[in-house]
């Protein structure tokens, strides 16, 4: 991994990208990107980005996008918060540029073999990443390798029916707004200060995030999950109503045996994007 690997995470208003070397960042480089501009625009935001970064030694380059990738063709569909961006030949225009190879995938996929790679996951067969932020995402790692799906759609428990609406509508920072009308950042500093409605609330939403793990566990049943995104900062106050919800899942050893971790993962994004080289290896 003392290869040099350039990292690009595309996010609704940035773009951010490093090289990384053996999951260390040597430099940070950051870009506002023209969010409704044109395919052109927000292309040359990422250039902006790379063309600091690249230099004769980068191998390749990954990318994680918040959208579906074909990722064969490394062809990106309907990027979130990017209107323009309908139908992108991302890989094909990132190759024909900088004539080294490019990976591209989403941005849950990206945290997964990212933590494989650089995180808790180093060393075990099958494991999810979890993102829990705005919405409930998920990158599946099986036999030590991503696994996307025939659409890039592999992993996509949020979506999954959940009492009367989907889980990503319970189990996901939206939570707070969806049911109760309230702001998830105020509900944080409220619990953080001791306040008991606000406790109350997250341990709420700790049982609709053990329902969704429990979910992982009977589809996938992986040796660990691996929590991501905004509301894991919370993780202290849903933690144990969890638990109890996972306890109540049909195979007591596999309960025994699974094991639920927080990423400490600076700058995940990245690292999540470079480790696309490695997972291809």
């Amino acid at each position: 991994m003392s290869t040099k690997v350039i990292g690009i995470d595309l996010g609704a208003t940035n773009v951010r990208g490093a090289v990384v070397i053996d999951g260390e960042l040597l430099h940070i480089e950051a870009a506002r990107i023209h969010s409704n501009g044109s395919v052109e625009e927000v292309l040359n935001d990422i250039y902006q980005v790379v063309d600091k970064l690249i230099d004769p030694e980068v191998v390749a380059i990954g990318i994680g996008v918040p959208s579906v990738v074909d990722v064969k063709e490394g062809i990106v569909h309907d990027v979130l918060y990017i209107p323009s961006w309908v139908e992108v030949p991302l890989k094909r225009l990132l190759e024909e540029r900088y004539h080294i190879p490019a990976f591209v995938n989403n941005d849950a996929n990206c945290f997964a073999v990212g933590e494989y790679h650089f995180g808790k996951g180093k060393g075990v067969d099958a494991m999810v990443g979890l993102t829990l932020g705005t919405g409930l995402g998920a990158g599946l790692i099986i036999n030590k390798k991503l696994f996307a799906g025939h659409n890039c759609g592999a992993g996509e428990f949020g979506c999954l029916d959940y009492r009367d609406n989907i889980l990503e509508y319970y189990a996901s920072g939206s939570f707070f707004k969806n049911v109760y009308g309230l702001d998830g950042t105020q509900v944080f500093e409220d619990a953080q200060n001791g306040d008991q409605r606000a406790l109350e609330l997250y341990a709420e939403l700790g049982t609709h995030i053990g329902h969704a793990i429990k979910k992982v566990m009977y589809t996938i049943d992986p040796e660990l999950i691996i929590l991501g995104g905004s509301v894991r900062s919370a993780f202290a106050y849903f933690q144990e109503t969890m638990w109890q919800e996972i306890r109540t899942f049909m195979y007591s050893k596999s309960v025994e045996r699974i094991r639920v971790d927080v990423s400490a993962l600076q700058n995940s994004g990245i690292l999540g994007a470079a480790a696309l080289y490695y997972d291809a290896q």
